[in-house]
């Protein structure tokens, strides 16, 4: 199980005084020797954390796996075919919410959707949807010419008891399987923390997780190596 971690909230905390530290490049470079397998952000349209600059800064610093997080807009397919992320991960935006809310509706976009992929086809990037654990989604995620999708977590993270939390963790399971049986690569991501991450290391189908909030968050008692290294063990990994 791979780790990426996501590092918007190094830039939320930077942009409270609106100075230069902390400075998300730095905690990428920490993250990377820290063990993580890659480096999320997301460039909202609002650039609420991360900055066009940040973004530019991180394509010169990250060497093992850049993830682009973005809305279906023109700017944004126009800043990702020029900074040449390795992999682009389509979520759906709204401007109100505090964090992402849900998966991205494929039913409504789907036309458009086909056609926005193609010039990220032409260009060898990495093309991910972040959606719900459903199969008709991840069906038109495959047709519509993803390579990977991601799987939403956020209901599961949401989720009190033991029985509730294993009863998402089947349908995610079950979507996984699925995912891979239409030879698309499945990840994870959204709420997922230090109580509840450790079962996704025994779901062999789902080859990696995006995590933030909780490492950012655990990084301010114990220091961002330690964080990372912490959440690795849970997922299996040495640390």
């Amino acid at each position: 199980m791979r780790l990426a971690v996501n590092i918007d909230h190094i830039a939320t905390l930077r942009n409270a005084r609106n100075e230069y530290d902390p400075d998300p490049a730095e905690a990428a470079l920490l993250a990377e020797k820290s063990g993580a397998a890659g480096i999320v952000c997301h460039l909202r349209e609002d650039r609420r954390h991360i900055r066009d600059l940040d973004l530019q800064r991180l394509r010169q610093v990250v060497t093992t796996k850049l993830d682009l997080e973005m809305a279906m807009t023109e700017e944004m397919q126009a800043i990702a075919l020029r900074t040449k992320p390795e992999l682009v991960t389509l979520v759906p935006e709204n401007r109100e919410e505090l964090t992402t809310e849900g998966g991205f509706n494929i039913t409504r976009h789907f036309n458009a959707l086909t056609e926005y992929i193609k010039p990220f086809r032409d260009a060898s990037i990495a093309f991910s949807i972040f959606i719900e654990p459903d199969e008709r989604a991840i069906e038109l995620a495959g047709k519509a010419g993803a390579d990977i999708v991601e799987l939403h977590t956020g209901i599961y993270s949401l989720k009190e008891t033991d029985q509730e939390r294993e009863k998402e963790l089947k349908k995610i399971r079950h979507a996984a399987r699925f995912a891979r049986s239409l030879n698309l690569e499945v990840v994870a991501g959204h709420g997922l923390n230090y109580k509840n991450s450790a079962p996704f290391a025994a779901i062999e189908e789902i080859e990696e997780v995006s995590i933030g909030h909780a490492i950012i968050a655990r990084a301010a008692f114990t220091g961002l190596e330690s964080a990372i290294r912490e959440m690795i063990k849970l997922l299996g990994g040495e640390g």
